[in-house]
């Protein structure tokens, strides 16, 4: 426990150092490019924010593209600063061309973030439906002999006994029915009739009627 609270300690020690000292060549960038007071202190805190915006979105595993896009333009940002300040650079005269990027770095890191921010999320694929089987088409064997029709299969739980005529019948009743109409036609060939269909069902002559014409 203590060698990993040592390590742990160790490593926020570091980040806390790096932190500060990028954080530091970015504002001194940012002031010998004129952007003076606050705004200087600004700076820093807008590149690391980006690049925190940008990890985020390439941790999230959507749109990634866009993450790499936006955390390659803070890390050039931030790591152009550090090199800036190294001595290559003459702080007290900045070329013109840099001035102009630092001007322009606030509305580019608007855009960034607000892209980041409200990207929009892939939706999920759909699973397709696995499709029923269909009876062989050009067999040469013979047809077989249409099997005997089975007892009348109770209606579901849900359905009622009847329906006053004109009155709708519960989905789960026109998908029971169906189911059956479907059966039948795999078995026979032919299109299930409404006395067929009622018989099956086990409800009234009018009910069966209005989810015969349902099924067609």
């Amino acid at each position: 426990m203590r060698a990993y609270l040592a390590r742990v300690d160790a490593v926020l020690v570091q980040a806390v150092i790096a932190a500060a000292l990028s954080f530091a060549h970015l504002h001194d960038l940012a002031s010998a490019a004129g952007q003076d007071g606050w705004k200087a202190w600004a700076y820093p805190i807008s590149v690391d924010l980006l690049m925190v915006a940008a990890w985020r979105r390439l941790r999230t595993g959507r749109d990634k593209a866009a993450g790499w896009c936006w955390f390659l333009v803070a890390l050039t940002a931030s790591l152009g600063a550090n090199i800036a300040t190294a001595g290559l650079l003459d702080l007290d005269d900045v070329p013109d061309w840099l001035r102009i990027l630092v001007a322009g770095w606030p509305a580019l890191a608007f855009l960034g973030g607000t892209l980041l921010a409200h990207g929009s999320e892939q939706p999920s694929p759909a699973v397709p439906d696995e499709p029923e089987p269909s009876p062989a088409v050009g067999s040469s064997e013979p047809e077989p002999a249409p099997a005997p029709e089975p007892q009348p299969e109770p209606a579901p739980a849900s359905a009622p006994e009847a329906a006053p005529s004109g009155a709708p019948v519960p989905a789960a009743l026109v998908e029971h029915a169906r189911k059956i109409a479907d059966a039948h036609q795999a078995r026979t060939g032919a299109p299930i009739d409404t006395p067929t269909l009622r018989a099956r069902l086990g409800v009234p002559a009018p009910l069966a009627d209005q989810i015969a014409a349902q099924l067609t």
